[in-house]
């Protein structure tokens, strides 16, 4: 390897100042009180720092962990003082990152400042388990939670965890929440399997969003780091699903990565955590990634024995299995120190280290001299074109002996149209060839999607039996993402299961409806909209909204329902639309006023009020703007609040020419408060 061209990689200056000022306000307003002259500035100079930073990027975003930040995948010192408090803080609030984007306004900023200073010891309610309305208060600001509800690394039930318990577990599940974008409003406990994870970083690394790979590099350094010196059972956990998410991406992607990882000596320093305490298998990965992103040349010959000596560690004979393992992290490790041999494939020494790459381990007694006959059958079958009697017999062997993958391989690399790949094709593309993946744990969702465009519609009805009964949420949702791409064609199939039993299967199926497109003629999700459990209620709800032809239906079915979730959805969509049929408008002005409500969803209602025509919408918004009068008889609005705002905003949209509404509005006008005085004039009213 080529010498370090410089020092670690750290933060920019940008960067590094704008977490300082971060900081520095964040402390200011949990030891001032509001009003104060120092909060201001403190809140002005955050939003200079920002508006730095975005002119040249859509958004900044900062990971927290317990002591540290991690910020375009660069993690901060956990001793510097400043920031150590203010990861701490954040983190006490169970935040998992913050994201500011361009346009942020200094308002925005100091409102979120006043929130994130009141100590979460000090209220009891964390802020990342609270109202989530309150994360996305802000327009240009948003923080984003990480509960310790979805910390499930290991099955076993067992105490709370401890402090490197916890911090295991809540690197894990950030990259996964990380890795699969979640978003904030989505209250679906994260999939923390390796395989959903290294597909989800995979998909994202073909589109090249640096960023997304800068916090998935940031977790990554987190990680190996953490392995270096975690002994605990959440460590040892966190140690097999890393290396089974390394094992599982990409080799492009696993580059791709460690390229972002810094200059190289980070990168030096990220093979050497993980060689100190990753599995062996994933060393080897990353130290070829590394490699090949430093432009230094491995001997292939060293390769092979690293493998050897990986294989004897993992399943050579139990004396010799500590040693191949130590054996080979050593040598990782004086690799890393200076590898300067001039010719990486000298004669004598590659052809020992090629010898002792084809050994056997020792110990280990070989069963079958002919294991591989079969598969050299059918790669000769497909290579000269022309099948025999024993290529049925010995593509029904390499099916049974779990080497699939290896004939579709052969299948893909020879001629399309010969007999040979005929009959391969016929007797591997079935259906129960679909059920033999999808029953074994964990499925193989790589050689899945390989095999089921092979097999065609076929194919669904296994795959939807095994979604009805997967356990695994990261099995549903691979099974789903494998539905989703065989299209419309499935969709029949899929409404003939909908009467099921288990409300969790029903949901599943609509969820896969709305993924399929357009549904079958005459198919419509209206009596699922009754269901007794309220997640498939918002799910035939969500689906119904989508065709334009059940949208009133399932408009007013959702206004009616008293799931909250189902309850917003069907507001939300009435505020989308600017306007609701008829039927809507008695279930809106009894949500308006429905002082059981969360506060939110009545602004929805009355906000969707002002888009109405109807004389009762009318009479509730003059009702909710109505304070009584002044004790020279003159009419007054009630005290400022958000419903009055709202109230006010619909009476200007939608109730100009009314004179009554024209009334209230000019009291409105006249106000000395702004924000009443903006309500009643929005800049969408103005000419």
């Amino acid at each position: 390897m080529p010498a370090p061209s410089g020092e670690r990689a750290t933060l920019s200056r940008d960067l590094a100042d704008f977490l300082i000022e971060l900081s520095i306000a964040l402390h200011k307003h949990a030891m001032y009180p509001e009003g104060h002259p120092s909060l201001a500035p403190a809140a002005a100079a955050v939003t200079r720092r920002a508006a730095q930073l975005l002119e040249d990027r859509a958004t900044v975003s900062l990971g927290v962990a317990r002591n540290q930040l991690v910020i375009e995948g660069v993690a901060t010192d956990p001793k510097h003082p400043v920031l150590r408090e203010l990861a701490g803080r954040l983190h006490r609030h169970h935040l998992g990152a913050i994201t500011f984007r361009r346009g942020v306004e200094e308002g925005e900023v100091a409102d979120a400042l006043r929130t994130l200073a009141i100590e979460a010891e000090r209220t009891g309610q964390p802020l990342g388990l609270g109202d989530r309305a309150r994360l996305t208060a802000w327009p240009h600001v948003q923080l984003h939670a990480l509960t310790y509800e979805r910390l499930e690394l290991t099955d076993e039930a067992g105490p709370a965890p401890e402090e490197g318990d916890a911090r295991a577990a809540q690197l894990w599940v950030g990259l996964a929440r990380a890795a699969l974008a979640t978003a904030p409003e989505d209250t679906r406990p994260t999939p923390t399997e390796p395989a959903v994870i290294a597909q989800a970083i995979d998909e994202h690394s073909k589109a090249g969003t640096t960023a997304y790979d800068q916090v998935i590099v940031g977790y990554l350094l987190q990680i190996a780091a953490e392995l270096k010196t975690a002994g605990s059972t959440e460590a040892a956990a966190l140690r097999r699903r890393t290396s089974r998410l390394i094992r599982t991406l990409k080799p492009e992607t696993l580059q791709r990565l460690v390229e972002m990882g810094g200059d190289f000596a980070q990168r030096r320093q990220f093979v050497s955590d993980a060689a100190d305490g990753m599995a062996v298998d994933a060393v080897l990965d990353i130290l070829k990634a590394a490699a090949e992103t430093s432009h230094a040349t491995i001997s292939h010959s060293l390769v092979r024995l690293l493998s050897k000596l990986a294989v004897h560690a993992e399943a050579g004979a139990a004396p010799v299995r500590l040693q191949a393992d130590a054996a080979l992290r050593e040598q990782v490790q004086q690799l890393l120190a200076g590898w300067t041999l001039p010719d990486p494939n000298p004669g004598a020494y590659g052809e020992a280290l090629q010898r002792m790459a084809r050994a056997a381990p020792a110990g280990t007694p070989r069963t079958d001299h002919h294991a591989t006959e079969p598969d050299r059958l059918v790669a000769m079958a497909l290579e000269i074109g022309t099948m025999g009697p024993r290529l049925p017999a010995a593509i029904g062997r390499v099916v049974a002996e779990g080497r699939l993958a290896q004939l579709l391989d052969a299948l893909e690399g020879g001629a399309a149209d010969t007999a040979a790949a005929a009959t391969v094709r016929a007797q591997i593309a079935t259906a129960a060839a679909v059920q033999r993946i999808v029953t074994r744990e964990p499925i193989d969702f790589k050689l899945l999607e390989r095999l089921v465009p092979l097999v065609g519609t076929v194919a669904a009805p296994p795959l939807l039996d095994a979604l009805a009964t997967a356990e695994s949420r990261g099995s549903r949702r691979g099974l789903l993402a494998q539905l989703a791409k065989m299209g419309a064609e499935i969709a029949p199939v899929v409404v003939a299961r909908l009467d099921d039993s288990r409300w969790y299967v029903t949901r599943n199926l609509l969820a896969l409806l709305e993924e399929l497109g357009p549904p079958p003629p005459g198919f419509s999700a209206a009596p699922y909209m009754r269901h007794t459990d309220a997640r498939v209620r918002w799910q035939a709800v969500k689906l119904q909204l989508k065709r334009p032809d059940q949208r009133d239906e399932a408009l007013v079915a959702g206004l009616r329902d008293q799931d909250p979730r189902t309850l917003r959805l069907a507001l939300s969509i009435a505020v989308a639309l600017q306007g609701c049929p008829d039927a809507a408008v008695p279930l809106l002005v009894n949500r308006a006023t429905d002082r059981a409500l969360p506060g939110d969803l009545r602004a929805l209602a009355v906000r969707s009020l002002g888009y109405t025509r109807a004389p009762a919408a009318l009479e509730t918004l003059l009702q909710l703007t109505a304070g009584g009068r002044t004790l020279f008889g003159r009419e007054k609005l009630p005290a400022k609040s958000p419903e009055l705002l709202v109230a006010l905003g619909a009476l200007a949209a939608g109730w100009r020419r009314d004179p009554r509404a024209l009334a209230r509005l000019a009291i409105a006008a006249a106000s000395p408060d702004g924000e009443i005085r903006d309500a009643a004039d929005p800049p969408a009213s103005r000419s």
